[in-house]
């Protein structure tokens, strides 16, 4: 059993405003791009779905609790990772699905349903997951986690913005259209922006951990795509829908769980490390992989995304 050594991450004044402020402009960014349909898709298809969120809410936790016993890390890293896999999937999920050519019709509902049953399970999932290991239980035992305050917390970050933006798309969707790109890529730089700062901000602290970090991270994030994309395969979805699949529970939005840990856990440093530097190689692993996958699609097709189009739901490509 690993002591917890590292210090609690230290941000400067008002910064936790600004970054719950970021977190609801991602929020709103992925409901600006949510029409109705989107989530009819689930309805009419579920099959897709409900492997995604099983894969998310069961296994995706269930592995990584696995991990904090295989891996060397700290009590709070463990519950940092805990955290990370509990979160909602990330917006740029569906970015990298575009790049691949994977289904975005299907990457895009499932954003869209899985934010919004993440709202309620979030909270839940963490106390659930966090309870089962003797180290990370004695964490939320210290600062007495209360599942009922942090679901009115992510209420009011990712409910209150997503539902606002599904009424803006649904009422103005001219405006939707426009500001969408804008609010999008926004919240995602200054998102990437506020951990640079953070992480500069306490370089004593994410050095001394950096191999392990690195380590823990790379490992933990490779699971999260290979799940994703393992789970796909096994639900018999085709190579587009893997695609999608593999994004979908392999990206998370470590942002989110970046501002609990400091609304929640007083910016434990372990909690802290893990979650900022999960929300910055989770971007670069993403487009590496999106990158290659694309690459090995136009090699074989002729075309980034085969012989069906980026909307579509079903269809297989080689």
């Amino acid at each position: 059993m690993n002591p917890d050594v590292i210090d609690a991450i230290q941000v400067a004044p008002g910064s936790l405003l600004a970054l719950n402020v970021v977190l609801s402009l991602i929020m709103l960014g992925i409901a600006l791009d949510t029409a109705p349909s989107d989530f009819r898709v689930v309805l009419t298809h579920p099959k897709p779905f409900i492997i995604a969120i099983l894969a998310q809410l069961l296994l995706l936790p269930l592995v990584t609790f696995g991990l904090t016993f295989v891996l060397p890390v700290t009590d709070s890293m463990a519950l940092g990772m805990i955290l990370v896999a509990c979160c909602p999937p990330g917006n740029i999920s569906q970015v990298l699905t575009h790049r691949s050519g994977g289904n975005v019709a299907l990457s895009v509902s499932m954003t869209a349903v899985g934010n919004v049953m993440y709202i309620f399970a979030m909270p839940l999932s963490i106390a659930f997951w966090g309870s089962l290991n003797p180290r990370t239980r004695d964490i939320l035992e210290a600062v007495t986690l209360n599942p009922g305050q942090m679901l009115l917390e992510v209420l009011l970050i990712v409910g209150l913005p997503f539902g606002l933006g599904l009424l803006l798309r649904a009422k103005l969707p001219g405006f939707a259209r426009r500001a969408h790109p804008i609010v999008h890529w926004f919240s995602l730089i200054a998102l990437v922006a506020f951990i640079a700062v953070a992480l500069v901000g306490n370089w004593a602290i994410f050095v001394s951990v950096l191999g392990l970090l690195v380590i823990v991270v790379t490992v933990h994030d490779a699971v999260a795509l290979g799940l994703g994309y393992g789970t796909a395969v096994l639900g018999g979805l085709g190579t587009r829908e893997r695609k999608a699949m593999t994004f979908e529970v392999g990206i998370r939005n470590a942002g989110l769980g970046l501002g609990l840990v400091f609304t929640f856990f007083g910016g434990l440093g372990g909690m802290a490390i893990v979650a900022g530097w999960w929300g910055i190689w989770d971007i670069i692993a993403g487009l590496i992989v999106s990158s290659l996958w694309a690459w090995r699609t136009r090699v074989r097709t002729g075309s980034s995304r085969g012989d069906a189009s980026g909307r579509s739901i079903g269809g297989r490509e080689g």
